[in-house]
């Protein structure tokens, strides 16, 4: 008895694989024709699957799918982006006043800030042939990522002989991209020389392959326009011993007898020293610098009895803070 069950029922499935194998759907259930199949409609519940495999029609008004994909596989939509929103949630709960101080809060806590920062990048002995000096180099400014207040002074004061020259910058800095500001303001020179009150426009910044880079133009209360380049780079020999080259070249419009300056290129400054960080903020370092008046300013010089050229070594520390 029981064997005759067991036949019969592999019997049945024998068949219903059969039929199913010779059905034109394939062992699918053919939909259901509601009243829109019925007067030749399409079928608005087919799915694009559906449609693929032959069991339905579309929906006349479903988009055609031409790109044989789907989800991320579809070309790019080119509708406008929707509107930002203009109300805030907490503002529904908490007052406005006191949310849009919360706000302001955040935002100048993330990346708003306004910090300071103060370098002596030169603060060195120079030992030259009859006449040893000290000369510095440094900047200070206070401000945001875009706008800064900045201060710039260098000099060289000649051991018994008093400030040789030097000059003070009062700057307004502002970012111009990423790696460059753009810089205007006043400068005032100090020293033997003339004194004079120059107009300043320039800019500096950090230049591809890490070069510092720095250009300026100045125009004198008298009508004297000359120029400045300056560069350097950080060449990393382990971690904390950096060797650094500087160059500088200054240029004038035309001569400035009273400062010694004469028209054109007037004057070149190549340096190299090599510090040691202890920490970031304080390294030491050894060096030398080599300068040359050149054209109509090394005229001025020998007529001044000065020299024309000097090499000199020089010992200092870079701070910053």
């Amino acid at each position: 008895m029981t064997r005759a069950l067991l036949l019969a029922g592999l019997s049945l499935g024998i068949f219903t694989a059969s039929a199913a194998a010779q059905s034109p759907h394939g062992g699918h259930h053919a939909p259901t024709a509601g009243p829109s199949a019925a007067a030749g409609q399409t079928d608005p519940l087919c799915t694009p699957d559906h449609a693929a495999m032959g069991h339905c029609t579309p929906a006349a008004d479903s988009p055609a799918d031409t790109s044989g994909g789907a989800g991320t596989d579809l070309p790019a939509g080119n509708a406008p982006a929707p509107p930002p929103p203009r109300d805030w949630y907490a503002d529904r709960y908490f007052p406005k006043a006191e949310m849009d101080h919360a706000r302001h809060a955040m935002m100048v806590e993330n990346g708003g800030q306004r910090v300071g920062f103060v370098s002596l990048n030169l603060a060195e002995y120079q030992a030259r042939k009859g006449r040893d000096a000290f000369r510095w180099e440094g900047e200070a400014w206070y401000g945001g990522d875009i706008h800064r207040l900045t201060i710039k002074s260098e000099g060289e004061t000649v051991f018994g002989e008093g400030v040789e020259a030097a000059e003070a910058q009062l700057l307004y800095s502002r970012a111009i991209g990423p790696y460059f500001n753009a810089q205007a303001g006043i400068r005032q020179d100090f020293g033997h020389g003339a004194d004079r009150t120059h107009a300043v426009i320039g800019v500096e910044g950090l230049a591809p392959y890490w070069f510092e880079a720095e250009g300026a133009l100045f125009l004198s209360d008298k009508g004297d326009l000359t120029a400045r380049i300056e560069g350097s780079y950080d060449q990393r020999i382990t971690q904390k011993l950096i060797l650094q080259p500087m160059a500088e070249v200054n240029l004038a419009a035309q001569d400035v007898p009273e400062s010694g300056i004469g028209a054109g290129l007037s004057e070149i400054e190549l340096g190299l020293r090599l510090r040691y960080e202890i920490v970031r903020e304080i390294a030491p370092y050894v060096g030398f610098e080599w300068a040359r008046k050149i054209g109509a300013s090394a005229r001025f010089a020998r007529a001044d009895g000065e020299e024309v050229d000097s090499l000199g070594i020089v010992a200092g520390v870079k701070l910053w803070f």
